[in-house]
């Protein structure tokens, strides 16, 4: 399927945010209303200028934006042994 709308980033629109093509619409909001629920029909009523295929083109170019970058595996973080830590004042000085 080829699909007609494409994905842009400018600065003088959205703060250079990634829109399709023609519209405000962001990527991000694509995303956001579909991992909500909406539908593409819902989508589409909200947002008059939006196209199917502005939707559809939100998709892989969210996935390349993702492949781009390094995923880190958060790790676990074990407690250390309890230490007794011992505090030295220094000499000279025993107000401090």
């Amino acid at each position: 399927m080829k699909l007609t709308a494409t994905i842009i980033s400018d600065p003088e629109i959205m703060m250079g945010k990634p829109v399709v093509a023609g519209t405000r619409i962001t990527v991000e909001l694509i995303l956001e209303k579909l991992a909500a629920g909406e539908t593409t029909t819902q989508i589409l009523a909200a947002h008059p200028h939006l196209t199917r295929d502005g939707i559809l083109a939100a998709l892989p170019f969210a996935a390349e934006a993702l492949r781009a970058h390094v995923v880190h595996t958060p790790i676990a973080i074990l407690p250390r042994q309890s230490q007794s830590v011992r505090i030295r004042r220094p000499r000279g000085n025993p107000n401090i």
